[in-house]
């Protein structure tokens, strides 16, 4: 029992002093964005901002996932700055459900309860109001959102999920105009879009300046009974930073009122339709309103698939190797003491039903957003096929034999590596297997709290509707799963004793 605690323990503090480990720039700047491409395309214009006119550098942690991701990565100090909206702050982060349609007043309130309740600053709005919207299709001939209750039987509905479960999105917006969708379903925003194209949806949630309404040719419904208070856009940042450096607010308020809602629609349609990159749009648009000169060309990026596919792999077997490293003495142990069996076994699976997002956005706290917990989601989900399959190896060995090695004399360790272990070979391998593909296809969602991998491809090509994007992420991923498992299957082969190879061919 002792060799067992003992192993636990080293493993567990290895991993919780890897986890702790993560390197500090004093004077760079981690500014973070939502993952949709307007919150992408501001932080991008802070970012260059701040590298041209301070002495600082940054680093871009885009695309994190909804509100709350990103502001609990603000609040732990995983991130110093992103672009907010006055409205999401009321409703989504202070909770407060007071009807206030003022501008002015959302703004005072929101700086007022982040200051106090988060020691958090809001800078000066960017100027332009990306309110919340319901789009539809113009064949439909409906102009108010009163005028739907009219219609609810025949009416496709499609709304994001961040959406529906806001108290400032459809919770709020049935009862404050007293309808609801019969027909309705929680969709990921950026695949809305393709489904109205092909005639499957004919209404969805929108932001009053995103770029897709051109394209696909959508209607804003007028909101009749002002329900969707103000969402004026504005950099957020952590108290300690403004203090420290103090000339970041002086730059980033420059950007004050410059940017109207026509502009700004203008800047999501590049983005978004005809897919120019975030740096080029932001960096002209500076250049165009003399915030920067124009000696810097967009930097040339390198192909990012092989930089991405090294980042997952990654991932993949730091996670896997302390799914071992826990999982295999674990299965061990509840071999030995079966009373533990059922409630470990319970445990592992109850985590292993947990959504994945779920289980990195409880990571956030703890390790802040990045690496490592992603590593630490990723070691949870790939325990349960360790330690079932270690427990399975180990019990499902010939009582006859034990019997036979303690008749030679043989101790318990030396049943455990020269007989339990070895005839186990092909059962514990399957299960490190099966965790190892199951990392692999799981670490794609951990580009939603900037740990990086093709999942950052597959989110991005969501986002701006690019099937090409989401390929080049998925086919990778797809094709690395298998290499993996190729790759395991013949170390399986390798570790097998010569004893059992022969039993195997002989059966066939």
């Amino acid at each position: 029992m002792k060799i067992y605690k003992k192993t636990l323990m080293i493993s567990l503090i290895t991993l919780l002093t890897i986890f702790s480990i993560s390197p500090a720039f004093a004077d760079t700047i981690k500014i973070g964005s939502k993952k949709f491409p307007e919150s992408q395309l501001l932080a991008e214009m802070m970012s260059i901002l701040i590298e041209e006119k301070t002495e600082h550098k940054v680093d871009r942690k885009f695309g994190l996932g909804g509100t709350l991701i990103c502001f609990e990565a603000l609040r732990t100090n995983s991130i110093d700055l992103y672009p907010e909206y006055t409205g999401t702050g009321l409703t989504a982060i202070l909770k407060d459900n007071i009807q206030i349609n003022d501008a002015d007043k959302v703004y005072q309130k929101v700086s007022q309860g982040f200051k106090e309740k988060y020691n958090i600053s809001w800078l000066k709005p960017f100027g332009f109001n990306n309110t919340y919207a319901l789009a539809i299709s113009k064949k439909l001939n409906i102009k108010n959102i009163s005028e739907l209750s009219s219609h609810l039987s025949e009416l496709r509905v499609a709304l994001s999920h961040e959406f529906i479960n806001r108290s400032d999105g459809y919770e709020g917006l049935s009862k404050h105009y007293g309808f609801s969708f019969p027909n309705m379903k929680g969709m990921e925003h950026g695949l809305v879009y393709k489904a109205i194209e092909s005639g499957q949806v004919d209404l969805t949630d929108a932001y009053s300046t995103d770029g897709n309404l051109i394209k696909y040719n959508l209607l804003l419904l007028k909101d009749d009974k002002k329900f969707f208070p103000p969402y004026y856009a504005a950099p957020i940042i952590r108290g300690e930073i403004l203090k420290k450096y103090p000339e970041i607010e002086k730059v980033l308020n420059t950007l004050n009122n410059q940017i109207n809602d026509q502009e700004i629609i203008k800047l999501n349609y590049q983005v978004e339709v005809k897919s120019e990159s975030y740096e080029k749009v932001a960096r002209q648009f500076l250049v165009e309103k003399k915030f920067i000169a124009d000696n810097k060309a967009e930097s040339k990026k390198e192909n990012p698939i092989i930089k991405l596919t090294l980042q997952h792999i990654f991932l993949t077997i730091v996670a896997t190797f302390f799914s071992i490293l826990v999982g295999l003495p674990l299965g061990l142990l509840i071999s030995r003491y079966k009373k533990l069996a059922s409630p470990i076994l319970s445990i592992a699976g109850v985590i292993q039903t947990i959504p994945s997002l779920a289980i990195l956005g409880f990571m956030i706290p703890v390790f802040g957003i990045g690496t490592a917990p992603a590593i630490a989601a990723l070691f949870l989900y790939g325990l349960l096929p360790i330690i079932r399959n270690t427990y399975t190896g180990i019990t499902s060995v010939d009582p006859a034999l034990k019997e036979a090695g303690k008749g030679m004399g043989m101790t318990q360790m030396q049943l455990m590596f020269k007989l339990e272990l070895p005839l186990s070979t092909r059962i514990i391998m399957a299960g490190i297997r099966t965790a190892t593909v199951i990392n692999i296809g799981t670490a794609t969602l951990a580009a939603f709290i900037g740990a990086g991998g093709l999942g950052e491809l597959i989110v991005t090509g969501l986002t701006l509707n690019d099937n090409n994007l989401i390929l080049s992420g998925a086919i990778p991923s797809a094709i690395l799963a298998l290499v993996v498992d190729f790759l395991l299957a013949r170390l399986e082969n390798i570790l097998e004793p010569n004893g059992l190879k022969l039993k195997h061919k002989s059966n066939r």
